[in-house]
């Protein structure tokens, strides 16, 4: 058995390296603004976990040359749009349709993937995602991040799992790809407990998932927690064996978006590890030989 990587998916796709640009379309976040909570996720950082992306105030289309400069020497011949920056649903549909089809409009970019929350998705939204599809692909990011609802609890997510499902549900209907964002490591999950969310997420019904490692980052509450001795990161060798027994978990046709993450290196207090983003990504690679196609 062997799973697809992004980046071998969409050669086989587009017959081309196709590379993600991370966009900050302005959004704000529910989880932000009171309307279900203020503080955010208790992981999350002050850019809405959109560290590389530009400054709101870009033009989306600027922002996209000059994330294409940058991305030059990657030798890309396509790009995806990635709206990452807080939730990129939470707007009036008006708003939405301009900021999608302003990164549509570039000739060289294939499609936009747009991060959201599940709870975020009412179906004016969900059939605006689905006219855009018509016009360039559309991938949907859904920020699932575990399944269990004590942890869920502690780290604010602030929605039931039951709100996953029907997104996943309403999005499938729609014709749109899904991609689900899974971190691994979470304060007092056992590794059974990781391995069950990613279980049942392989078995939801979604093209993709992204498993992520949960970073530390400066400025945000889950620092406060860590620095005060309440939990303990993964370590390299934990986490290595952890992400080959979930990519060995799930169903083939579902393509593997991320192994792992990088946070900025500035504000990362833990693990220290991660920093070194080649040499994860080698042994990871090298661990996974037989279950990826890369």
């Amino acid at each position: 058995m062997s799973h697809l990587m992004v980046n071998e998916y969409l050669r086989r796709k587009y017959g081309r390296k196709i590379y993600k640009l991370s966009i900050n379309a302005g959004f704000s976040c529910p989880n932000r603004d009171g309307t279900c909570g203020t503080g955010g996720c208790i992981f999350c950082s002050g850019a809405g976990s959109g560290d590389f992306a530009c400054e709101a105030f870009v033009p989306i289309g600027e922002q996209i040359r000059l994330a294409k400069e940058k991305a030059a020497e990657k030798g890309a011949e396509g790009y995806i749009a990635y709206f990452q920056a807080f939730t990129n649903t939470y707007a009036p549909v008006e708003t939405l349709k301009e900021r999608y089809s302003e990164a549509m409009e570039d000739p060289e970019i294939v499609g936009i993937s747009v991060a959201t929350r599940p709870d975020c998705l009412p179906p004016e939204t969900v059939s605006l995602l689905s006219e855009m599809n018509r016009i360039k692909p559309v991938w949907v990011e859904l920020g699932l991040q575990t399944i269990h609802e004590k942890t869920a609890g502690y780290i604010r997510r602030g929605y039931p799992l039951s709100v996953y499902d029907k997104a996943v549900n309403d999005l499938e209907s729609a014709g749109l790809y899904v991609i689900t964002h899974v971190i691994l490591g979470l304060p007092f999950e056992t590794r059974e407990q990781m391995l069950e969310t990613v279980k049942y997420v392989g078995n939801s019904g979604v093209q993709g998932i992204k498993l992520q490692l949960l970073h530390v980052i400066k400025g945000t509450d889950l620092e406060k927690e860590y620095l005060a001795g309440k939990f303990e990161t993964m370590s390299f060798e934990e986490y290595v064996a952890l992400v080959r027994d979930c990519v060995a978990a799930l169903p083939e046709d579902v393509v593997i978006h991320r192994l792992t993450g990088d946070g900025a290196k500035k504000t990362l207090v833990s693990p220290l590890w991660s920093a070194d983003k080649k040499r994860v990504l080698n042994v990871l690679k090298k661990e996974l030989s037989g279950l990826l196609t890369i």
